[in-house]
């Protein structure tokens, strides 16, 4: 049997930051909701047709506009990216060995990115391989990546030790410049296996999901890929999402 990845998009936010009625995902960039560009991608990625979406603020918005472009998971409860991820298990048919999320706020993710984060996954036959941006500082339109991004923590070695979310990290940290945009491809055994470990003993009092990291690289299996800044941007305002729409315009 050949191997299959299953995606998972993350689409469950409100959006309190934008000021909006929709849910974050369906907010319009260029015209079209947010998703739409991730489910292209996906798409032309040649991974999979069909991903699952974690809905949950407004999900009948959501799952009306997707309609049968996807299957859906319902996050009743905001408990953070590792819940969200972790209450798909039952939704993923069992021949599917590796998982990739996604999230539905990343408008600028292609499907080129999507094919080689799966391929080098596949080919490091690592438990987790993650994207990872590195940007030259955090000044002019760079300021995006500050706050919003976790810090990647390597070793003497140059190995990948852990993921730091920007409200836990000291002083020393917060200077780091390679970024967690937080594209992963898992394996799907090792994925569920580990959800079960992880805690919320942090500042927000939620399961994150980059709790993963420390213990894929723990493991010493972890592999990574380089993308571009424009890839990794986010959308949680207003502002964000109309500079975004200017940097990609350029």
């Amino acid at each position: 049997m050949n191997p299959q990845t299953q995606v998972i998009i993350l689409a469950g936010g409100k959006g309190k930051r934008m000021n909006v009625e929709h849910p974050k995902s369906l907010v319009h960039f260029h015209g079209r909701p947010m998703i739409d560009y991730l489910l292209d991608a996906v798409k032309h990625s040649g991974v999979q047709t069909k991903p699952i979406v974690v809905v949950g603020y407004k999900k009948e918005e959501v799952m009306n506009h997707v309609g049968l472009k996807a299957k859906f998971v319902y996050q009743e409860e905001q408990l953070g990216t590792g819940h969200a991820v972790k209450i798909t298990k039952d939704s993923i048919d069992e021949e599917v060995d590796n998982v990739i999320v996604l999230y539905g706020d990343s408008p600028a993710v292609t499907g080129a990115m999507i094919a080689n984060l799966n391929n080098v996954h596949r080919a490091s036959a690592a438990v987790l391989t993650m994207a990872t941006v590195t940007v030259p500082n955090f000044e002019g339109w760079y300021e995006m990546f500050y706050k919003p991004f976790s810090r990647i923590v390597r070793g003497p070695d140059g190995k990948i030790e852990k993921s730091v979310e920007f409200k836990d990290t000291n002083d020393e940290q917060k200077s780091i410049t390679e970024i967690n945009p937080c594209y992963f491809c898992f394996d799907k055994k090792w994925l569920f296996e580990s959800l079960d470990k992880v805690g919320n003993t942090n500042a927000q009092s939620e399961y994150y999901l980059t709790d993963l990291v420390q213990m894929a690289a723990n493991e010493g299996s972890i592999a990574s890929v380089s993308i571009s800044p424009e890839e990794a941007l986010g959308v949680n305002s207003i502002e964000e999402l109309e500079r975004l729409e200017k940097i990609v315009k350029k």
